[in-house]
């Protein structure tokens, strides 16, 4: 299962913090990240999603710049999220990608996506969602016990820090097959890089 994972075509890694993180900005991380989460709030619903599935099917076809956008606001969105569950002190630029690796390879649609196929994804995709769901009520445990962890210590515990990551990149895999519309290959069930 590790091979198919790691042979899989999207994936994403966070440099895990390798100094003390800042307390403060931890213990007011909800406040800190309001100003950021209202960009990404108002950008978000610029998603280019049916408009790409209507381009697909009709002439089997992915502009560049409609791939191009979705990537960059699908990296911003998870550098944001990422910050919030405590991953990263930094706070989140919107374009310095430096401390996250997200790797999407633009699809050659005519030769790598199936036609009709964009019409299903986000239903095939549903057994991941219900996972993803009790995932993400354990990752926000994890990040609750996180954050006690760096107030006291400075360090965020590198085993709650690879299943958090572990869900973030499974989510990708995810939203890259059903929504960026970026793959026909069905995502792996697994936290692993």
């Amino acid at each position: 299962m590790a091979e198919v994972a790691k042979a899989y075509p999207i994936n994403l890694s966070v440099d895990y913090p390798d100094k003390k993180m800042n307390r403060i900005t931890t213990f007011l991380r909800l406040l800190v990240v309001i100003p950021i989460l209202i960009i990404l709030g108002l950008i978000a619903g610029g998603l280019v999603f049916v408009p790409t599935v209507l381009m697909l099917l009709f002439l089997q076809k992915y502009p560049r710049w409609w791939f191009d956008w979705n990537l960059a606001l699908t990296k911003f969105g998870t550098r944001v999220l990422a910050y919030l569950a405590l991953l990263r002190d930094e706070y989140p630029s919107t374009d310095d990608e430096r401390l996250y690796h997200i790797e999407i390879s633009y699809p050659k649609a005519e030769e790598e996506l199936h036609r009709w196929l964009p019409l299903v994804k986000w239903l095939l995709a549903i057994p991941h969602y219900i996972l993803l769901s009790l995932l993400a009520i354990a990752a926000l445990v994890a990040v609750i016990i996180a954050w006690f962890a760096i107030l006291f210590t400075g360090r965020y515990p590198k085993a709650l820090f690879n299943f958090v990551e572990g869900v973030f990149r499974w989510a990708l895999r995810v939203v890259a097959y059903a929504f960026l519309l970026a793959t026909d290959r069905y995502p792996p069930f697994g936290l692993s890089a």
